[in-house]
């Protein structure tokens, strides 16, 4: 007999439907027909996807004795509601701004869901850049390409056949990227959780919130308290930190996408279809939906009337998973549970590495040779860019873009950055912290 706690619930923007709705596919439920209907509910597949690729790691920067961590994940359905987890990560740490590097070649945030989202990155480079290296016809005047008929067919990406996508690639009809957390995101999806409640009394990394801005006195006096629907900055040991929460950086991917403004220079935006989040002991089903839906979903409404396609406010179906396994469990008090230092990021296309998110280097990265590019991971800015630039040269005739700053990179990206200021111009995250300049100043 199974385990009670092992029950899944739909949490969608819709109206409620009945009771045969737990264990209906989220993706464009309408379309599929009866016999392809899953009988394992959505939030347990997903589940027991994530977790079927993390076990099959090796032991190598998972927790150890009393730790904990949080673990994310992306996945990949297509028509038939295969699940395919294309990137994962682990991680509960960050960064202080005094050990941010000029050069780009730390991660600032290791935080589960950031190097998910970033191993994500990578696997989508790879994707792109396998089509274009299969391409033999190259239209150099538009930039755009010119394909051989089965170029594609084993790629997610399409290329697009809308004006507005410009030649960019876009994923095949059918296929949809869904994003699964073990818990609530940190920030304002957590703030009135009994999980924050936990960890703000057990950890000694306090949340320094709603003045993100670096220009507010009061934070500049170490001022620190929690006003929910605003932006929330990540804590960190003493030293404030420059990241926004996890549920601030969900928020921002419903607006303009996962893919970030690199990529979008070859991608239309990339939305997360549906994220499942595991229940912990202390949440009810219904407190984890309301936090998820103000958090993800209210807070952006404001923004649906200023962006210009193919931007959009995404709405994702939301998930509730089973209770995760004992280490990603976090306890009431530091007595019983520790915070695992390091984040693993592994994605299909290869990668896997582990960082210590205190450094934001490789894990085992000697105090000696700190600075070198060994130590470097294959996230952190510098080594994307580098990727970026890569792929770029390939795809573009007399394209020069390795002496163009990182700063300079993004700013091409108009539509992009157009999506990006008017999410920042909304009510709700208005405060969001704006990273100096010379932080963005090397190149590839």
């Amino acid at each position: 007999m199974k385990n009670p706690q092992f029950k899944c619930y739909r949490i969608d923007f819709a109206p409620k439907m009945d009771s045969r709705s737990a264990t209906i596919p989220p993706p464009e439920s309408t379309s599929w027909s009866p016999e392809k209907v899953a009988k394992q509910p959505w939030g347990e597949k997903v589940s027991a996807a994530v977790a079927s690729v993390y076990s099959s790691l090796p032991k190598k920067g998972k927790p150890q004795g009393r730790e904990v961590t949080v673990l994310a994940a992306f996945l990949l359905s297509n028509h038939s509601q295969d699940l395919k987890v294309v990137a994962l990560g682990t991680g509960t740490k960050c960064i202080g701004h005094s050990r941010r590097s000029y050069r780009g070649d730390v991660v600032n945030d290791s935080h589960a869901e950031v190097i998910a989202r970033r191993s994500l990155l990578r696997y989508l480079y790879a994707e792109i850049d396998c089509i274009t290296k299969k391409c033999v016809d190259r239209s150099r005047s538009n930039g755009s390409l010119a394909l051989q008929s089965d170029v594609t067919n084993n790629s997610i990406f399409c290329l697009s056949s809308d004006k507005l996508g410009q030649g960019k690639f876009k994923l095949k009809p059918g296929w949809q990227l869904h994003l699964f957390v073990s818990q609530l995101p940190c920030g304002d999806a957590s703030l009135n959780s009994q999980l924050f409640n936990s960890l703000s009394s057990s950890s000694s990394e306090k949340w320094s919130t709603e003045c993100v801005s670096p220009e507010d006195s009061a934070c500049q006096n170490g001022a620190s308290f929690q006003v929910t629907s605003t932006v929330q900055k990540k804590p960190g040991r003493g030293d404030t930190t420059l990241s926004v929460s996890c549920s601030d950086k969900i928020a921002r991917w419903n607006v303009v996408g996962v893919q970030g403004a690199l990529l979008s220079c070859f991608l239309e935006p990339v939305y997360i279809s549906s994220i499942t989040v595991g229940v912990s002991q202390s949440d009810s089903e219904n407190s984890v939906s309301d936090h998820l839906r103000r958090s993800l979903h209210v807070r952006i409404t404001p923004v649906s009337d200023k962006l210009m396609e193919p931007f959009q406010v995404n709405k994702p179906l939301l998930w509730v998973a089973p209770v995760p396994p004992k280490e990603f469990q976090h306890s009431e008090t530091a007595l019983e549970t520790l915070t695992c230092g390091y984040s693993i990021c592994w994605n299909n296309a290869g990668l896997h590495e582990v960082i210590l998110g205190t450094t934001g280097r490789k894990q085992g990265t000697s105090a000696k040779g700190a600075m070198s590019p060994s130590t470097e991971s294959y996230l952190c800015k510098k080594r994307l860019v580098e990727l970026f630039v890569a792929l770029k040269q390939d795809y573009s005739s007399g394209c020069s873009v390795s002496e163009i700053t990182y700063r300079e990179l993004k700013e091409k990206a108009e539509e992009y950055n157009a999506a990006s200021k008017a999410f920042k111009a909304s009510p709700h995250f208005i405060n969001w912290l704006l990273k100096p300049q010379n932080f963005e100043s090397f190149s590839g």
